[in-house]
């Protein structure tokens, strides 16, 4: 996940306040973080660690999500987005959808 400063601040105080039990939760996304830079052409530039944590290739996604943006290899976001398709299909949550 990718946030711009205030949403991250705000995502960060929440889970910050996250209960004893949900530690490594919060080791996940506390300790994993760190500041991105863009470059001159205004490029964000991941670090080698977080690309391979991410798996991330040389094909991605940059999507938004609202107060921030998921950043994807493409071939995961894919195959998971197919697997998504199907299982929500199925779901009742998307009856309850209102265009």
């Amino acid at each position: 996940m990718i946030f711009p400063r205030p949403a991250w601040e705000q995502f960060r105080e929440g889970i910050a306040r996250m209960p004893l039990k949900d530690q490594w939760l919060k080791r996940l996304f506390l300790g994993n973080a760190m500041d991105v830079d863009m470059d001159a052409t205004g490029r964000v530039l991941v670090s080698p660690e977080l690309r391979s944590a991410a798996n991330i290739g040389k094909e991605t996604l940059l999507l938004g999500m609202g107060s921030h943006f998921e950043l994807w290899d493409k071939a995961t976001h894919d195959a998971k987005e197919a697997e998504a398709m199907l299982a929500g299909m199925a779901s009742e949550s998307i009856q309850d959808l209102t265009f």
